[in-house]
């Protein structure tokens, strides 16, 4: 079994534990609503990004990087960009200055080695906890702690592989099932605290060819099975592109009856909630 790649979305897997909503979340529209995007400047973030600033967003993009983020905002006017490292204590208190979200999303990934486990360091091991799950529960602690506004939605995007495994990538799977637990905590702590905020995670099901990072993750597996990676792509039920990935990040915020919990997974067939 290819793992990972070849998940379906009817599989029967363990879920986590649904929080019960018990505060009234706004409806918002993007248009002229305060978006940050944090991870903004390559990959899936640029296509959140970008999809975002279409749909009429103040939209702010946060990424390590300078220049990257300079040649983004060059194609969208009015594009705000801030160039912080976000597993940085002070990173949130940074980007919450620059402009308060209305919608936060949480698309930071660590760059991965791909191999088996007795060929990584603790160091390749661990790399997604120490960027992905540390950006997450900063931000995440900031949103609870200030707290953001009541109506405020914070998506955390996590993936499938934390759901069937990703055997190649150390921590991975287990740092994105993190952010699933972390949604679901946050979602019980602003209930408990009346606070009005919505967390949630997202997870696309399968690696997006489109990006950089899933480009190397399917080579890797390829290279790792012995198989083309055209034989690999052609085991994979369902792949959503970016722009499924941003869609059901824009759904997600502006229509929140659009499923129940607070864990929800997106493949080619659409978004479904991880019941």
């Amino acid at each position: 079994m290819i793992p990972y790649a070849v998940l379906t979305v009817g599989r029967a897997i363990h879920r986590p534990e649904k929080p019960k909503l018990v505060t009234k979340i706004m409806i918002i529209s993007l248009k002229g609503a305060n978006v940050v995007v944090v991870g903004g400047s390559r990959g899936l973030g640029r296509v959140i990004v970008t999809a975002a600033h279409r749909e009429g967003a103040h939209v702010l993009a946060v990424a390590r990087h300078l220049e990257p983020l300079e040649e983004l905002s060059g194609q969208l006017p009015g594009l705000k960009t801030l160039a912080i490292d976000a597993a940085s204590e002070n990173a949130p208190v940074s980007v919450f200055e620059t402009l308060q979200p209305d919608l936060l999303v949480i698309c930071v990934g660590a760059k991965r080695t791909a191999a088996p486990l007795q060929e990584l360091d603790w160091e390749e091991f661990t790399c997604t906890w120490d960027t992905d799950v540390k950006a997450s529960f900063l931000f995440c602690k900031a949103a609870l702690g200030l707290p953001l506004p009541q109506g405020a939605t914070i998506i955390l995007i996590s993936s499938g592989a934390a759901i069937a495994g990703s055997s190649l990538s150390g921590s991975y799977a287990g740092a994105k099932r993190m952010q699933m637990f972390m949604a679901n905590y946050c979602q019980k702590e602003s209930d408990r605290l009346k606070l009005g905020l919505r967390f949630l995670a997202l997870a696309p099901m399968l690696p997006m060819l489109e990006t950089e990072r899933g480009k190397g993750a399917v080579e890797g597996y390829s290279k790792y099975l012995g198989i083309s990676v055209s034989d690999f792509i052609k085991d994979m039920d369902s792949p959503q592109t970016p722009e499924d990935v941003a869609k059901a990040v824009v759904r997600l915020a502006t229509e929140p009856g659009l499923g129940q919990g607070n864990v929800f997974i997106v493949s080619g067939k659409g978004v479904d909630t991880m019941l």
